[in-house]
């Protein structure tokens, strides 16, 4: 019965999911078989199908976090099949067991090389290495500070956590982030709270609904002026999974993008790196410390041998010339749809990031547009209210290296159409 209201409730505030779309097939023009960028104006016409389970209708695939189409990459592909034949399908343990495997030692190095940190450590996705940091990291003696739009890992993970206090500023607003740190300096308490002798500032890199990136080049800077006024210092800590693979030069994420690094450097292996897993980097001391007690890793199975295999042929495109033409593909084809949106009178929120978010402001309308989309064989997601705050409902379109120029017009022309369908149905 409580199940049933629930979902009642969530069916009336227009919250609810329904029944998830099961891929059945894909299929894929040569040259992304060959593990190629499009070189004639014939591959230009469209990339990747989608085919539903539920039809035979081909579908354009606008959703999918594989921001740079690594995930249908032969090299990553092989990788993986190669790896399951020296270790099988999975690891059998967690690590401290038996289920440390070569490739994720190996892995685990690359990363922490990767971003130029001293160890790394590997989880079974992003939202667990979240989850099995921040608890480790606070304690009742611990001020937290939170970016109001900060993803629902984080959110969940200060939850579970116990700070002394939270406090959460204004998204994006940095005079409110140094109001609270000076708020809480040293000498500061209140008469009967608890002593704050660590604060955790913490925030995602790229913002995974609009596509914003956080200014850590100011974030740190203003951590470092307030982290002699607490005993135990200041620490920062990024999310950056929507960031590694998309954003920064050469794909190294927010941190490259503002010339600035954080103490603890969170991402994914499972959108631009195409694979699975999430990993977290840092001091050798801090990882240390993170294996002996982080519970998603000592209780929790790794990623596969075979994963990690396929996670490292991912870095290794993503760090050679190619990764670099995949990541020129990705800005060109997202400065082509933003542009074609901003023409067709669309409301977007500007940005080099691949989501670009449509923004419609109206759960209805949000509803309409993603059934009219898929009439028109285009997969994409809408995200209403509790996912974003009402009044931001929007449709967030994620670009990636395998889509083409005819995709993207082709998006662009059903979208141009929307008002009158709109209008239509009324």
């Amino acid at each position: 019965m409580y199940c049933t209201l629930k979902l009642a409730e969530l069916k009336e505030r227009g919250a609810q999911k329904g029944a998830e779309k099961v891929i059945a097939k894909i299929t894929l023009p040569d040259w992304v078989k060959e593990g190629k960028l499009p070189t004639s104006a014939e591959d230009e016409n469209f990339g990747p199908r989608y085919f539903l389970a539920s039809d035979e209708k081909a579908y354009l695939l606008m959703n999918s976090n594989s921001y740079l189409g690594l995930a249908l990459h032969p090299k990553v592909m092989a990788a993986e099949e190669e790896g399951v034949k020296h270790f099988g399908t999975g690891p059998g343990a967690v690590r401290f067991i038996s289920g440390t495997y070569q490739p994720h030692v190996e892995l685990e190095k690359h990363l922490a090389a990767f971003h130029g940190r001293a160890s790394a450590m590997i989880y079974s996705s992003a939202y667990t290495t979240v989850m099995g940091i921040l608890p480790a990291l606070i304690d009742e003696h611990t001020l937290v500070v939170s970016d109001q739009l900060n993803h629902n890992c984080i959110i969940n993970a200060i939850r579970l956590s116990y700070p002394a206090k939270k406090e959460i500023f204004k998204h994006l607003d940095m005079t409110e982030l140094e109001r609270i740190l000076s708020t809480y300096a040293y000498g500061k308490n209140a008469a009967g709270e608890p002593e704050i002798k660590r604060v955790l500032v913490i925030t995602d890199g790229i913002f995974s609904m609009r596509g914003d990136c956080a200014p850590l080049d100011e974030i740190v800077p203003i951590c470092r002026k307030y982290e002699q006024d607490f005993a135990d210092g200041i620490i920062t800590i990024a999310d950056d999974s929507h960031g590694v693979g998309t954003f920064g030069e050469t794909g190294r994420g927010t941190e490259e993008y503002t010339q600035s690094k954080v103490d603890i450097l969170i991402a994914t292996l499972g959108k631009a790196l195409g694979v699975n897993g999430g990993y977290v980097v840092a001091s050798t001391p801090v990882i240390d410390y993170l294996r002996e007690i982080s519970p998603f890793y000592v209780y929790s199975n790794p990623i596969t041998p075979s994963e990690a295999l396929a996670a490292i042929a991912s870095l290794e495109i993503l760090e050679s010339k190619e990764g670099l033409e995949r990541l020129a593909r990705l800005r060109e084809l997202t400065v082509h749809f933003e542009n074609g949106l901003t023409e067709l009178g669309f409301e977007t929120i500007p940005g080099e990031h691949p989501v670009t978010p449509l923004v419609v402001r109206d759960t209805q309308q949000t509803a309409l547009l993603i059934e009219y989309l898929f009439q028109n064989g285009i997969l994409a997601t809408g995200l209403n209210y509790p996912i974003v705050p009402k009044g931001d409902e929007e449709i967030r379109f994620q670009i990636n290296a395998n889509h083409t120029t005819g995709d993207i017009d082709y998006l662009l022309s059903v979208l141009k159409n929307f008002p009158a369908y709109s209008r239509s149905r009324s």
